[in-house]
């Protein structure tokens, strides 16, 4: 019996290649859609940027903002993050003395209902360590019903202000951008030495002016305690600080909080007497305090921590000022002596001494305007070109407006966001593609905002940001 072969349907030479040929190319393919994805998840997680150490260290400053009522003895309470600065209350037999008066009148009653708790002994005294609103605007709140309460301030108290001056209007725009007054709630982090917001119910309402007030010092017994008040330029011209030596307790205002000091406020302001300020510090130091009581941010206790506190800030400030004064006398111009004038690492490094508000270049800049104006020695800066004749000068050295707008777009890939801001002014000055210049300086603001330590530079990135992005949409 033959055995039936069964025949194996054999596929052709030419199908198989062409099967083979398909399946590789499907495979490659897959692998390619594969990497494209790969490639776009790698892309949104660069969009994505991950959160700079400066941004986070920022963040973590807000833990000094934290709303508290701090007990430092028996008779000392600060109350701490209510508004943007801080408010005290000194317990004494015959009543009680407030240092500063918070800004707004709705803040300062609610600080004041928690002192009452504490104590229910008649106001007898309000101290103002200085004339800015954000320590004077609530002091009717503490107040009371209270009768022939003493309101303390230096001589000239408040005089230079921005509610005196001729350019109000620019100052108050410049003030909400620094403090970010105007921006969405969402971007907000803090600004620097307070909250990133702070009540405005009845802002300035409350205050009352100075009754009693004196020019060098004023040593004074207020609620059965002895008070000793010092003037002290730094922050402003007005400043004054409190030592109580029965409770070796040191109130600095604004001439000492957990920041780099700021010697010269984006805001606009008049010259800061850094000179002054470093040597009110050392002054400060030489006290044999066990508490501190800032301006803002929190109390610092112990009488070896305020003392290292106290010392590495006035020798920062100092150093600041030396350099500068010896960088000028160098012949140094104003950017060379803002490049020069550098902290020691064993000063740039401390926890108090972060730029979280003040900036050294800032104070620099600050210091040579003052001694000798805008002219920086340089007689090309005599009579500068306009700013629409040096814009068309750049962009015809670029080789045009076309070039100058690629160099834009890789200042933009490569990071070189001041670069690329300085070149966008350009841009904007001459008209050029006005609103997609626009749109990219709008990029690189956010971009240096994303970037800062310094909450009042990041404040005022952000801010500019939105207007210009508000003044577009219209």
């Amino acid at each position: 019996m033959k055995t039936r072969k069964n025949k194996t349907n054999k596929i052709p030479k030419t199908y198989s290649s062409a099967l083979i040929f398909g399946l590789l190319v499907m495979g490659i393919l897959i692998l390619q859609a594969c990497q494209n994805a790969t490639n776009e998840n790698s892309l949104q997680e660069q969009d994505m940027e991950q959160e700079h150490p400066n941004i986070t260290k920022l963040k973590k400053q807000s833990d000094e903002f934290i709303p508290d009522i701090i007990q430092l003895n028996e008779n000392v309470y600060v109350a701490v993050g209510y508004d943007g600065s801080n408010a005290s209350m000194v317990v004494g037999e015959q009543g009680v003395v407030i240092i500063d008066a918070l800004r707004a009148l709705g803040a300062a009653e609610k600080v004041a209902e928690k002192f009452r708790e504490i104590s229910s002994k008649p106001v007898k005294a309000v101290i103002y360590t200085h004339g800015h609103e954000d320590h004077t605007g609530g002091t009717a709140a503490f107040v009371g019903d209270s009768k022939n309460v003493k309101i303390i301030g230096r001589a000239g108290f408040k005089e230079e202000l921005q509610e005196h001056s001729p350019v109000e209007p620019i100052l108050i725009k410049r003030n909400g951008r620094q403090f970010g007054r105007d921006l969405p709630a969402e971007v907000v982090i803090n600004r620097g030495v307070g909250p990133g917001s702070t009540s405005a119910d009845r802002v300035g309402e409350g205050y009352l002016a100075p009754n009693t007030t004196f020019t060098d010092s004023l040593l004074i017994n207020l609620a059965g305690l002895n008070f000793e008040l010092y003037a002290a330029d730094g922050e402003t011209n007005d400043a004054l600080f409190v030592w109580i030596p029965g409770l070796k307790t040191l109130f600095t205002g604004d001439n000492y909080y957990k920041s780099f000091p700021n010697l010269y406020a984006i805001r606009g302001s008049q010259y800061r007497d850094v000179k002054s300020w470093g040597e009110a510090i050392q002054k400060m130091s030489t006290y044999p305090v066990e508490n501190l009581v800032p301006g803002h941010t929190r109390p610092v206790s112990g009488k070896a921590e305020v003392h290292s506190n106290l010392t590495n800030y006035a020798t920062a400030i100092t150093s600041v000022y030396q350099q500068t004064i010896a960088a000028m006398n160098k012949r140094y111009t104003l950017q060379q002596t803002v490049d020069s004038v550098i902290l020691a690492d064993s000063l740039r490094n401390k926890a108090n001494l972060q730029e979280f508000y003040g900036s050294v270049p800032w104070g620099v800049r600050s210091i040579f305007l003052h001694y000798v104006g805008w002219f920086d020695g340089n007689p090309t800066n005599l009579n500068p070109l306009s700013a629409s004749k040096e814009a068309n000068n750049i962009i015809a050295l670029a080789g045009g407006a076309d070039k100058l707008f690629e160099q834009l777009n890789q200042a933009v890939e490569e990071g070189n966001n001041q670069w690329g801001l300085q070149l966008s002014d350009y841009l904007l000055e001459t008209g050029y593609e006005k609103p997609k210049v626009t749109e990219i300086k709008i990029k690189l603001l956010r971009a240096l905002a994303a970037k800062q330590v310094n909450a009042p530079a990041r404040n005022y990135y952000l801010s500019y940001s939105y207007e210009l992005e508000k003044n577009t949409e219209r």
